[in-house]
């Protein structure tokens, strides 16, 4: 899976997309001609054909932080992008984005001195360490409003079982990838827009822009999906993840249901998830233009919204055959 853990190890924290998109751009041309970038820096790439037209989503952005306040010792502390709790911070390295790529690590003023670490911690008492003082920053190019995104020595590699993948944004490069890899082998006849979207993780805004000049029939947004091994509910390598309810939308039955044949005849498991927080993309489609039918399709990852996810190549390998198959035959309508 080397498309994967290329754009795994690629830089693009929600408002910063450019290296993400630039790259998605050249890959989405080897296979079809027309690709744009509408005016919010969503990637649209569109084929024509009959109807029904068929809208797929996923989202470029990743979590990470943004320099809030510089010291004159150099502590530069932090604003989150995207959902991020405080205390699985610190200790993480960090590459600061100035004129050069530097690294630097959180900390809190009791770790960095050896001091006991408070029970809970705030946001506002973490902040990176990079050795540089305030001056040395500067000459850097790293100034308040200056992006971090989270990353390794190694980036993505796979662990102990050479079928899972660790990484860094997993959400949603996994969903970049599967789009890509239709693209790749799209063999359909209908209406097909693939759209790769900004800024899903601090608002789903991207997608909001995105299809107002779109006339999709029906949506399928394509993105993770948080692990539950406690009660066997979502486990990695179990199936990819239909998601039936999250705490903003319910999917469309007869889309649901669609996917759903289509795995039981390719004899693919489809674990189904009903949550009650988190949403995605297909949020700010379903509602638009008067309706736009929607689901979500994806993959469960573990550790998600972290500094380093997991996933399961079989689950990913899953969904592009459920999403190949399901184009084979799409439903001519899918009203709710």
């Amino acid at each position: 899976m080397d498309l994967l853990e290329s754009l795994i190890n690629l830089d693009g924290v929600s408002g910063d997309e450019h290296d993400v998109r630039d790259f998605i751009i050249r890959e989405c041309k080897k296979y079809v001609k027309n690709v744009d970038v509408d005016k919010m820096g969503n990637v649209i790439v569109s084929r024509k054909g009959k109807k029904p037209a068929i809208l797929f989503l996923a989202h470029m952005d990743e979590i990470g932080l943004m320099v809030k306040r510089i010291t004159r010792r150099g502590r530069m502390y932090i604003s989150p992008i995207g959902g991020i709790d405080p205390p699985i911070l610190i200790g993480q390295r960090v590459f600061i984005k100035g004129k050069e790529k530097i690294q630097g690590v959180i900390t809190t003023d009791e770790v960095l001195n050896d001091d006991l670490v408070p029970n809970t911690v705030k946001m506002e008492e973490l902040f990176v360490h990079s050795g540089l003082d305030a001056k040395e920053l500067k000459k850097k190019g790293v100034n308040i409003g200056t992006y971090m995104s989270f990353g390794s020595n190694y980036d993505c590699c796979t662990l102990g079982s050479k079928d899972v993948i660790s990484g860094k944004a997993l959400d949603d490069r996994i969903g970049c990838y599967i789009l890509l890899e239709l693209m790749r082998n799209l063999k359909t006849k209908n209406e097909i827009y693939f759209v790769f979207t900004v800024q899903e993780e601090v608002g789903l805004y991207g997608a909001k822009a995105s299809v107002f000049n779109l006339e999709p029939d029906y949506a399928i947004a394509v993105d993770v999906t948080g692990h539950e091994d406690r009660n066997d509910t979502m486990i990695l390598g179990n199936g990819p993840a239909l998601t039936i309810k999250d705490a903003e939308m319910l999917g469309n039955k007869c889309l649901n249901e669609a996917l759903q044949e289509v795995a039981a005849k390719l004899n693919i498991n489809l674990q189904l998830e009903v949550g009650d927080v988190g949403t995605t993309d297909a949020t700010s489609i379903f509602a638009s233009k008067g309706g736009i039918p929607s689901a979500v399709l994806g993959v469960s990852v573990a550790n998600i919204h972290t500094t380093i996810g997991m996933a399961h190549k079989e689950d990913i390998v899953g969904a592009v055959k459920v999403l190949r198959g399901f184009l084979k035959n799409p439903p001519a309508k899918c009203w709710a």
